[in-house]
């Protein structure tokens, strides 16, 4: 029998019960849950990552929906527990969903939901941070600061990268990847190569436009590039930024071999999926090559690191952190508190889950509509013609 868990509860009286396996930012959500007569139980376990049994705990006998966090193995188990508990909603407060077995949810008739749409360009602005950090050494030259070492100006203290007229490199150019290579284009008026299995034409477009516009104003134009080969970016950019899914295709898609072929300066950017990188074979290249970079968000084996990686200079390293602004977050929890009482209340799918500013307009009615339902076509669920 699993121990009880702590929580914090929010309209006891309420018809529906939905639980949160975390607090969230904001208000915004619960109230959402509150008007729509549900009870509103927080998880306010002093627990990092809740365990499976700490879930089933607050599942209990009775649980019409769950908002949980992509930290938690959601697979059989849990979907089994819900759908007995009479639970019809489960959503990762999340983009991503690597850790749901969206199989097991559909067996047992529960809709699963994530939050895109809302992470765009949060997500772009940390990696672009993360290659300006990673570029001029920012994280060394704090450390140095802070340890009271500065004597004064040198000539070759803390030299780094200049960034203007450089190529700047994205594999995955899909929503995130194309808002950090506009980023970088025009912050940096970089050019751009990129690798995707499809054609990025509006970032081209822009690209295009953009050089047009530097060169009209007697300046050097930008340029771009759409790779044949992932390899082709990997040796031409100075700047490479990973925005790939993953999957088997992309587990360790940058490798030893693919290091390798990298410039000797070049700086690596992660900020999507943490096993894209083989982080061995990473803190082995950053070992022998001290003045290639990287700035990494994520992590191959969360929350820990590779061993040694903590101990590179050449390493700019954060804690998962790229959706972490503000409004991007409240709207993260917004949108997974809508997904799950958009099902229990048996609403339509929205027609575009990217498309997600009616949710967050906190000044107009919500769309009567769950906004991203990933498994919406198994469950037989329809899309809004809202």
């Amino acid at each position: 029998m699993a121990k009880p868990v702590s929580i914090e509860v929010w309209n006891p009286n309420g018809k529906y019960r939905v639980v949160s396996t975390k607090p969230m930012p904001g208000t915004r959500w619960i109230r959402l849950l509150t008007d729509q007569d549900c009870r509103v139980e927080i998880c306010t376990q002093n627990k990092t990552i809740l365990s499976v049994e700490d879930i089933l705990a607050l599942i209990g006998d009775k649980c019409d929906g769950v908002i949980g966090q992509l930290t938690e193995d959601w697979g059989e188990v849990l979907f089994s527990a819900l759908s007995r508990a009479g639970g019809k909603a489960f959503s990762n407060m999340a983009v991503g969903y690597n850790n749901v077995d969206v199989n097991a949810a559909s067996k047992y008739g529960v809709a699963v939901g994530n939050t895109p749409g809302v992470l765009t360009e949060t997500t772009a602005e940390l990696a672009a941070s993360l290659s300006l950090a990673a570029a001029r050494r920012i994280v060394e030259a704090d450390q140095f600061m802070r340890a009271g070492l500065y004597d004064g100006w040198l000539p070759n203290l803390f030299v780094g990268n200049l960034l203007k007229g450089q190529t700047v490199g994205v594999i995955g150019a899909g929503r995130i990847g194309s808002a950090y290579a506009r980023m970088m284009i025009e912050g940096f008026k970089m050019n751009l190569i990129y690798y995707d299995l499809y054609q990025a034409t509006r970032l081209e477009k822009f690209v295009t436009a953009y050089g047009q516009f530097l060169k009209a104003n007697g300046e050097q134009p930008v340029t771009w590039k759409r790779a044949a080969t992932m390899e082709d970016v990997l040796r031409e950019a100075d700047v490479i930024s990973l925005h790939p899914v993953l999957d088997k295709t992309t587990y360790h898609l940058i490798n030893k071999d693919r290091l390798a072929i990298m410039k000797k300066e070049a700086i690596l950017v992660n900020a999507s999926r943490g096993p894209v990188i083989d982080e061995a074979a990473l803190v082995e290249h950053l070992k022998q090559n001290p003045m290639f970079r990287v700035g990494l968000d994520v992590f191959e084996e969360e929350p820990f690191m590779k061993p040694g990686l903590a101990d590179q200079k050449n390493a700019v390293v954060v804690p998962h952190i790229a959706s972490a602004s503000k409004w991007t977050r409240e709207g993260m929890a917004t949108l997974a508190a809508l997904n799950v009482v958009g099902k229990i209340k048996g609403y339509p799918i929205w027609s575009d889950p990217n498309r997600v500013e009616p949710f967050l307009d906190g000044n107009s009615p919500v769309p009567a509509a769950c906004p991203s339902i990933v498994n919406a076509k198994q469950i037989g669920l329809i899309a809004s013609k809202l």
